[in-house]
């Protein structure tokens, strides 16, 4: 499996994908000729187009790979790969390996996954289907030889395979000798991180997966050296891929985030590149969008509300990707997403030319790690773990702060060069050596802002006597993590006069979080900007007054240490602003951010309302983007409409040895007047209804 430049350029060449995903009966009903001519109308200069796996649609010839009922002897798959090479487009085709029909079921049972008592898995939602075993030899034999059969007859730029990593674990006689043989333990019936047979399967998993994912990138290169396979896997913490490794072997790579669900905000679109870009670096990433609603229910003939469509896109475009919209079934039950894809999808092209990025401008990294999830998290790895990152995310949102996300595993002097400050939202499971790379990192003059068990446990999960970085924090750990606690307090000590306090000095007390860890400072110093008043009883009402209304307990540790500086909450800050969005722990993480980075900032955008801030540098330009998030829907979907917010006064600080010449607002589409001081361009933009781009030419 290796990499060309060739296949490195073909990636990076399409700006806009377009997915028709084929559902069984599309060869009877569907219309060539209109799907490519909306390709043609959104300016798609790439496509990903069903052909096999659950169902071929195209003439197969290999025993038990079912050929559409509704085929015939057409081959749509065929014809419209056939037309998007006319249209000039990198066309490559998507495969789902993960259920096979009764017919394959008896013919070879060991394809199928097994469950826990033995029995043969039953697929959920298809009562005539079985759910396959990733590990085995329904991937590692029959998926190839599906893959090599596509590639060989339409010679394809690659293959995307969907849900091709499995679904929980499988018993089957494979698997169980397969492990056995590699770790000579019997399959775990527990997910107990204390289960040594758990752990060492969360390895061999990944191994196989990562074998499958070589093979299969073997297997097509054989006929096309420039084709890539390209796996429907990564993201964030909660990934089951390292994504270290997924950066190291990818070219290109899919964010299969559709829409939103639940109680989600639409920068999570925007989270999701950064999580990607922090092990894929400048290799092209896509963002995957359904038109319709992507909710548990899984209504797949759905259409997305026009406003969410727009803002969801402008979300992923705005922080580096390209998008990417997907159709299930040709036949149209419902047309009122085909004009705001198009639209979307034409002022894309139209902004293309500062869209290609070389480097993202920002000078913060948020770390994430897969780590602390898998091996501190566990199975309450969301409140655990991501929740710590979301409430850190929210924040500098609110803040107008660019930042990057960085992975833990690349803590190196060369992926941290660019970056002033980096942000540890309870990292607590690191290195000896990561350890030491965050030392690295602040003696070359950089800062750091850390919060509650950081560094309070090794790489396998197993805890330390003391915090990793007690040396960076100034605090020594003196007892377990207290919580959940209620109705506790930090008192503000507005005489110490510490930038920490900025926007929260007549306070006087803000809420305190609910997990507390206790530690004691390592040195006598100033005094604290924050202070902890412990918890007291919250009912009944006569009971609710604190027993200690004061402390020496520090709150934060703001330390200088060196060039750079250090700040560390010994409680859950960053989690607890996730959940209940109290303004005074935006303003004190907004702060600490601010006076840990000591520098002039990148950029700064004053005016009202909620915007995403992200800002690029191209060959000869840079940009700053405005997503405009305000509305009554933000946290939960979908938009019912675009309400615009007003003037902002945006102020970009120019790369060095670059002069500008000009200024745009791409939305607006005219050139704007700037003024020019200090290193800095200032630009006023009118209003922004929902994605705003300030273009500075060189």
């Amino acid at each position: 499996m290796a990499s060309t430049e060739t296949s490195v350029a073909l990636f990076d060449r399409p700006m806009r994908w377009a997915q028709l995903a084929f559902v069984e009966d599309d060869p009877e009903t569907w219309d060539l000729g209109f799907w490519l001519d909306y390709f043609r109308r959104t300016h798609s200069d790439a496509a990903c187009l069903s052909a096999g796996g659950c169902v071929a649609f195209y003439p197969t010839e290999i025993p038990l790979h079912h050929r559409s009922s509704f085929l015939g002897d057409s081959d749509i798959f065929g014809d419209l790969v056939a037309g998007c090479r006319e249209m000039d487009m990198v066309v490559i085709a998507r495969t789902d390996p993960h259920s096979v029909l009764d017919d394959a079921r008896e013919a070879r049972p060991e394809w199928i996954a097994v469950d826990a008592d033995g029995q043969p898995r039953r697929h959920w939602a298809t009562p005539n289907r079985w759910v396959t075993c990733a590990l085995g030899p329904y991937n590692f034999e029959f998926m190839t030889d599906v893959h090599r059969e596509i590639m060989t007859l339409y010679g394809l730029d690659g293959v995307f395979s969907n849900r091709w990593t499995g679904h929980g674990m499988c018993y089957c006689e494979r698997c169980a000798t397969g492990f056995d043989e590699a770790c000579g333990m019997e399959l775990p019936r527990t997910r107990d991180l204390d289960d040594a047979a758990f752990r060492a399967h969360l390895t061999w998993k990944q191994e196989r997966l990562f074998s499958l994912w070589r093979l299969w990138d073997d297997a097509i290169q054989e006929i096309n050296p420039d084709s890539r396979f390209i796996p429907n896997s990564g993201g964030g913490a909660l990934s089951a891929m390292n994504m270290r490794q997924v950066g190291e072997i990818a070219d290109f790579l899919v964010a299969d985030r559709q829409s939103r669900r639940g109680l989600m905000p639409p920068w999570a679109n925007g989270k999701n590149a950064k999580e990607f870009r922090a092990t894929m670096g400048d290799k092209p990433i896509a963002a995957m969008f359904s038109v319709g609603i992507e909710e548990p229910h899984r209504w797949k003939d759905s259409v997305q509300n026009d406003a969410e469509l727009r803002i969801w896109a402008a979300d992923a475009i705005a922080n580096g990707m390209r998008p990417w919209f997907i159709k299930f079934c040709a036949n149209l039950h419902d047309e009122r997403w085909l004009a705001p894809v198009e639209d979307i999808f034409a002022r894309h092209k139209a902004w293309e030319p500062y869209l290609r990025n070389e480097r993202p401008l920002a000078r913060v990294g948020l770390v994430y790690s897969q780590r602390t999830a898998t091996y501190y998290g566990g199975q309450r790895a969301g409140e655990k773990v991501e929740h710590h990152t979301l409430g850190m995310y929210q924040a500098f949102v609110e803040a107008r702060i660019p930042f990057e996300m960085v992975h833990d595993e690349l803590l190196d002097a060369g992926h941290l060069e660019r970056f002033r400050t980096l942000i540890l939202p309870n990292i607590a499971a690191m290195s000896d050596a990561q350890c030491g790379q965050i030392r690295e990192f602040v003696a070359r003059g950089g800062s750091v802002v850390a919060t509650m068990e950081t560094s309070l446990y090794d790489e396998s999960g197993a805890r330390r006597e003391n915090l990793g970085l007690a040396d960076l924090f100034g605090a020594d750990v003196t007892g377990p993590l207290g919580g959940p606690t209620k109705n506790s307090y930090v008192r503000v000590e507005a005489e110490t006069g510490h930038p920490l306090l900025r926007g929260i000095e007549g306070a006087g007390r803000i809420i305190n979080g609910v997990y507390w860890l206790p530690v004691a400072p390592r040195e006598a110093s100033q005094a604290a900007p924050l202070t902890l008043i412990p918890g007291y009883p919250d009912l009944p009402m006569e009971e609710v007054y604190p027993r200690q209304p004061r402390t020496d307990i520090p709150a934060v540790y703001a330390r200088q240490v060196g060039a750079g500086r250090v700040v560390y909450f010994p409680w859950d800050i960053d989690r607890v602003f996730w959940e209940v969005l109290c303004v005074d722990h935006g303003k004190l993480l907004d702060a600490a951010v601010t006076w840990a980075t000591d520098e002039p900032a990148v950029v700064t955008v004053d005016g009202p309302g909620v915007l995403d801030v992200t800002v690029w540098q191209q060959a000869e330009s840079m940009t700053v983007h405005l997503v405009n998030l305000t509305n009554p829907m933000m946290m939960k979907g979908p938009f019912r409409e675009l309400l615009p917010v007003g003037r902002q006064t945006v102020r970009a600080r120019i790369p060095e040895g670059r002069i500008p010449k000009s200024a745009r607002l791409l939305a607006v589409g005219s050139s704007v007047a700037y003024d020019q001081a200090d290193g800095y361009v200032t630009v006023e933009v009118p209003s922004v209804l929902d994605h705003e781009v300030v273009a500075i030419d060189f």
